[in-house]
């Protein structure tokens, strides 16, 4: 369905800078976060929405599109996240690339120093015909989760401009700093009050993810001995060595960049040191709760041995649980899963249930009372210069909102 709203709605979200940033110990993490969610509570109340409400305390502007049935059906929601991810996201420039051939190269910049191509990117191929928007090669594109956030705004519009298309009370929120692991932390499920809902924060078309990693946080310091080198033996411990033979014992296979589908890893995301001392930062990902609790008595037998070599322990290790894999929550009742795969399958989009590699704020949402799988928003390449989405993808995307919606009406509560 063609929705003339929906594109011009994304082209002016994303020219919005709302990197959030990691730093920050407000809520939200950026007064631009603030400000942009009150300007969509503006327009949630220009397309009919009520109740609309922003919450302070966590930065989510929420609003709520009333039943138009006779009978009580359950309360749906869908959420989207308003920050962009760490790149430059400051004088974003969309490029529209109409009907798209599926084999040329697609330059961002000027002078063509970054282009989207089938060599580096294959799955460009599966865009023949489509319209794209890209980068001009200076900043990401934003899609996620702005692709996600006028997707939502367009499918309620459009509910509440069709009255014949029933539904139930349906409820909306957009919060801040998903990017940065802190913004369903403090969102309020009794606020929301929905049986369930869904992000619409995923990437390719037919995404419809329930499955996440369970993820842990690593950090490692170590406190050397820095001594001149000429008087240095049986008396300098160098911090940087102790970091080496720290990283080159965990197993150099089970990095993200060797592995894939439902293989687990450690990342080495972050090493600052010298001789005197040194901390490095980890994140530990597995899809068991088994596989995460085995990799983090790894990191702590490792610490173990190094230290084995010292009178006084060099080596520190502090781990903290991020968030669980939603699956656990979700298969209990996996209503929410099967009404989104049929609203697809009545869209003939084919659903693609593969576990996440990474995690949404569902998998957060889910443990704190309120289910949520993940939708597809139609973003490819996120959080860089080659990221893209297609006009077509996203508008399919609205449509499977509406279908829910729609078959979620036909559901006595």
């Amino acid at each position: 369905m063609a929705y003339e709203t929906l594109i011009p709605r994304f082209l002016r979200y994303v020219k919005v800078n709302t990197r959030s940033d990691p730093n920050a110990t407000t809520i939200p993490s950026t007064p631009q976060l603030a400000a942009f969610a009150q300007q969509l509570g503006d327009e949630m109340r220009t397309i009919g929405l009520q109740d609309v409400h922003y919450l302070a305390k966590n930065g989510y502007v929420v609003g709520t599109l009333p039943s138009n049935l006779d009978q009580k059906v359950p309360t749906i929601g869908f959420i989207a996240h308003l920050d962009t991810a760490d790149f430059n996201a400051e004088g974003v420039n969309p490029q529209i690339v109409a009907h798209y051939d599926g084999h040329s190269t697609i330059p961002l910049d000027p002078d063509g120093q970054y282009t989207l191509n089938t060599k580096d990117f294959p799955f460009l191929k599966a865009y023949q015909g489509h319209t794209l928007i890209t980068t001009d090669g200076r900043t990401l594109l934003g899609g996620d989760d702005k692709a996600g956030v006028a997707e939502i705004m367009t499918a309620m519009a459009y509910l509440g401009q069709h009255p014949e298309i029933k539904h139930g009370t349906i409820r909306v929120a957009f919060g801040p700093d998903e990017e940065i692991g802190t913004g369903a932390d403090h969102f309020d499920v009794a606020d929301f009050n929905a049986a369930f809902a869904y992000t619409v924060d995923g990437g390719t078309e037919g995404q419809l993810e329930y499955e996440t990693f369970n993820a842990a946080a690593l950090t490692v310091e170590i406190q050397g001995k820095n001594v001149h080198t000429a008087t240095a033996k049986d008396t300098m411990v160098n911090a940087l060595q102790l970091a080496v033979d720290f990283q080159n014992a965990l197993p150099a296979a089970e990095v993200p960049e060797k592995t894939a589908g439902r293989q687990g890893f450690f990342h080495l995301d972050q090493l600052t040191g010298t001789v005197e001392s040194a901390k490095m930062s980890y994140i530990i990902r597995d899809f068991e709760r088994d596989g995460l609790a085995q990799r983090k008595a790894l990191a702590q037998a490792i610490a173990a041995r190094l230290n084995a070599r010292y009178d006084t322990p060099r080596v520190t290790i502090t781990l903290w649980d991020q968030y669980a894999n939603m699956r656990e929550i979700l298969e209990q009742d996996m209503r929410p899963v099967e009404l989104a795969r049929q609203a697809m399958e009545n869209l003939h989009i084919t659903p693609l249930t593969e576990a996440v590699r990474g995690g949404t704020d569902g998998s957060k949402l889910s443990f704190m009372g309120l289910p949520t799988p993940n939708l597809f928003a139609g973003p490819e390449n996120m959080h860089g210069r080659y990221e893209f989405v297609s006009q077509q993808v996203m508008a399919h995307a609205v449509d499977v909102i509406i279908e829910i919606s729609r078959l979620n009406g036909t559901n006595p509560a």
